[in-house]
């Protein structure tokens, strides 16, 4: 008896050698979304967590969806992470112009932080920042009240320069 369940578990594992045994599951849209807000929660806790060496899981969740972004989000947090990691200054800027380009108003209000201050930058450049601020001005939520300008800043802020305890993690 023990032969034969050991042939066909063999056979079974041969099978699944030459074929692939994972049959691909059609997920429906409250399924994918479910997993999109799971992979974005994952990521941001880990972007935002202080520990450097979870960046690269953070990135490749962000990565894996990419293409359902469709608000600029997972933009913005791969420019955050690119900036924990101290990634070159122009994909910290592609990513944030990206992710300002759909409209998230954290993109806009950290690309005016940029330029204004400047921050990662050798040096302001006032005009682009009055751009960022005005285009921040024109997005539905600042309309809305939701973040404010100054509210979108201080999250910004507290992305960006992060309290002490986490330099201590480091």
């Amino acid at each position: 008896m023990m032969k034969w369940m050991f042939l066909v578990a063999l056979l079974g594992l041969a099978g699944c050698a030459t074929q692939s045994c994972e049959t691909p599951v059609a997920l429906d849209k409250q399924t994918q979304r479910l997993l999109f807000n799971n992979d974005m929660l994952q990521a941001k806790l880990l972007i935002t967590s202080g520990d450097l060496e979870h960046l690269p899981l953070a990135d490749a969740l962000l990565e894996r969806n990419i293409a359902q972004d469709t608000r600029g989000e997972i933009a913005f947090y791969q420019a955050i992470s690119r900036i924990r990691q101290a990634a070159p200054v122009n994909q910290i800027l592609d990513a944030l112009q990206r992710s300002a380009g759909r409209q998230h108003p954290h993109a806009v209000a950290l690309l005016y932080k940029m330029y204004n201050e400047p921050f990662l930058l050798a040096r302001a450049d006032r005009a682009k920042a009055a751009e960022y601020r005005a285009a921040y001005a024109d997005l539905d939520v600042a309309k809305s009240g939701y973040p404010s300008f100054s509210r979108a800043l201080m999250v910004v802020d507290r992305l960006v320069n992060p309290p002490p305890e986490f330099a201590r993690r480091r």
